[in-house]
């Protein structure tokens, strides 16, 4: 079923006694990809903003320049799965071959099915200078995701990516099992929604990996926070894409792995104090 929420009957042990109940779970549901009748991935994700998955992995994939390259998009719900169908014009149809996946791509793959190591570490976009953000702006940015993750309340069981700026608070979030799904999603949520990523900051409820950072330079922003820990490549990655990475963010604080002049300066010895 292409729900993003099943509840599903299960037996609970707890202190050596048995009972019986349902729990929500998040369905995963294999998402295909096609491009002008051809296939380029089969992804696994969550059944829920489909439109927003399809245009921001095509933006991320560089399979487009912009949501208008998309000429048709539709969401075909088959029994075995859902079909995202994308018409471009032959000339942006032309890019595909130049980074077609040939596998399948399972809940927790960001980049499986490239064909080389140059595509899995190719460069990040790099990031114009972008704002500057308070400590304090950090923290009530990542406090006020919770209570939007309608799909993980229910179920404890999937990632978040959101976009916040000063002027709106949270503008976008979108939730998936996987969370290269969500912050494809998020792409796609604020190309449609024309918004200038340079005004806010990629939040994001899962560890930093190399693809979510050429994910976030490929949206335009230029801060990305985390509530993990980032890899050691993604940091490489962002300092050479002008990214300002921040992550392990908590309750009590946060760490700046990157490009730390886009932390208000009046703020420096806070920093320093949470980091240490």
């Amino acid at each position: 079923m292409h729900v993003p929420v099943q509840a599903i009957d299960r037996e609970i042990w707890r202190d050596s006694v048995a009972s019986e109940g349902t729990r929500l779970i998040p369905e995963e549901t294999p998402l295909a990809l096609t491009y002008n009748g051809g296939t380029y991935a089969v992804m696994m994700g969550t059944p829920q903003n489909l439109e927003d998955f399809a245009v921001g992995f095509s933006l991320d994939e560089g399979i487009i320049r912009s949501v208008d390259d998309i000429k048709s998009l539709d969401v075909v719900r088959l029994d075995e799965g859902i079909e995202l169908r994308m018409w471009l014009a032959p000339e942006d149809a032309a890019r595909i071959s130049e980074r077609r996946r040939h596998i399948a791509g399972p809940t927790g793959c960001g980049i499986c099915g490239i064909e080389s190591i140059a595509e899995a570490v190719r460069p990040a976009s790099i990031v114009l200078q972008g704002q500057t953000f308070t400590p304090q702006q950090i923290m009530a940015a990542m406090q006020a995701i919770t209570p939007l993750q309608s799909i993980n309340m229910q179920t404890r069981a999937v990632h978040a990516a959101a976009f916040w700026s000063p002027s709106r608070g949270i503008a976008a979030l979108r939730e998936d099992v996987g969370r290269h799904n969500a912050l494809d999603k998020l792409a796609g949520a604020l190309a449609r929604g024309r918004t200038n990523a340079r005004t806010g900051m990629v939040l994001l409820t899962s560890r930093v990996s190399v693809e979510m950072v050429q994910k976030t330079a490929a949206i335009g922003a230029s801060v990305l926070v985390a509530v993990s820990a980032p890899t050691a490549l993604a940091v490489r990655t962002a300092t050479a894409a002008g990214i300002t990475l921040i992550a392990i963010a908590r309750s009590d604080g946060f760490e700046v792995f990157t490009h730390h002049g886009r932390i208000a300066a009046h703020s420096a010895t806070e920093i320093i104090d949470v980091v240490a």
